[in-house]
């Protein structure tokens, strides 16, 4: 064990961890913040994802100690300091995206980031982004509309009527 000291969702923490323990793990079990999920543990299926100096990473397989000096920000830090849900958040609310929910902080937080970088995204840019996030009860379709729906807000533009996702 060792102490480093991580910026999780603008906070600093000092943490008494084995630098090699995946951040998983230590955003879970030592820092309490468990709206992130372990899935396969091989970084295949996106459950785990947060944000790396903005970027989508898998958090399962990604050391503690290549994180140090750099700003984590998980599904529970998505808005920074705003209040309220995040567009995203809401637009899966609006759109009743989850069936399980159990992959959904990992399929958020690689729709921030899509949306980050493309504001508005096309189905292929959509397809892109999120291949490799699973979603074993295939609301792929309502991922799609989700993520529209979200650029449409962080656009403040009306959401197409007749938009199949």
């Amino acid at each position: 064990m060792k102490m480093i000291t991580l910026s999780i969702n603008g906070e600093s923490r000092a943490l008494d961890v084995d630098p090699a323990t995946p951040l998983l793990w230590v955003v879970r079990d030592y820092a309490g913040l468990t709206g992130t999920k372990f899935g396969c543990g091989i970084a295949q299926c996106g459950a785990c994802i947060v944000r790396i100096d903005g970027r989508p990473v898998r958090s399962c397989i990604t050391p503690a100690s290549a994180v140090v000096g750099r700003q984590i920000t998980t599904i529970e830090g998505i808005n920074g300091d705003k209040t309220g849900l995040h567009p995203v958040q809401q637009a899966w609310i609006d759109e009743q995206v989850p069936q399980c929910g159990y992959c959904q902080s990992g399929q958020i937080m690689a729709a921030a980031a899509l949306l980050d970088r493309i504001p508005s995204p096309t189905d292929a840019d959509i397809d892109a982004a999120m291949s490799g996030v699973v979603c074993r009860c295939g609301t792929y379709p309502r991922i799609r509309k989700g993520i529209k729906r979200a650029a449409a807000a962080i656009a403040q533009t009306p959401v197409p009527e007749n938009d199949d996702g």
